[in-house]
């Protein structure tokens, strides 16, 4: 008899999340997204880098300490973001430049994030995000969506992307990500 042999499904059931995010619809087609699923070594770093952020980034970040617990007690991390330079070619202003060719001509700042970026990649990485939140959710796995953990991997070198969102899982008796202080 194997007793609680659940706890042994979360690699599988991490990686039937990515493919919610791999396959959820794209603008014209282009996926540029990127996933990746922390091993085990990967989540002391990730969670170190997020509390030294906290630190660096001074009042009004002390969620990243939080968040960075939250990773540890987590069964498994999973990274989704995108990296690219195309753009969907609209012209629609969303980027905030009157023309595509005028936002790729435009110097990229480096924050916790690289931008700017075509407003349709920011929108195919949260319908990305939104499947796989829906797929862990479908699965009965715990998880939430932080922007602390993408910042995270992204200073730590855990993931190369230009913005990415980490989604911690859990699937203990108790939501982790629940009632979080």
């Amino acid at each position: 008899m194997k007793i609680n042999p659940e706890s042994e499904t979360i690699d599988m059931l991490a990686k039937t999340i990515l493919v919610a995010a791999r396959t959820a619809p794209k603008a014209k087609g282009k996926d540029d997204i990127v996933t990746a699923l922390l091993e085990t070594e990967d989540v002391e770093t990730l969670a170190s880098a997020m509390e030294e952020m906290a630190e660096r980034k001074g009042d009004g970040f002390t969620f990243f300490n939080r968040d960075a617990q939250n990773v540890r007690n987590a069964d498994a991390v999973l990274l989704i973001g995108f990296k690219t330079e195309s753009v969907v070619g609209l012209n629609c202003g969303a980027c905030g430049f009157e023309s595509c060719k005028d936002m790729l001509q435009q110097s990229k700042v480096n924050v916790d994030f690289t931008g700017p970026h075509c407003s349709f990649k920011y929108i195919d990485m949260g319908i990305a995000l939104g499947s796989a939140a829906a797929r862990a959710k479908d699965l009965c796995v715990d998880n939430r969506v932080m922007y602390s953990v993408g910042a995270g991997a992204l200073s730590a070198g855990l993931l190369d992307a230009d913005i990415a969102c980490g989604m911690p899982l859990s699937i203990k008796g108790k939501n982790l990500f629940f009632d979080r202080k």
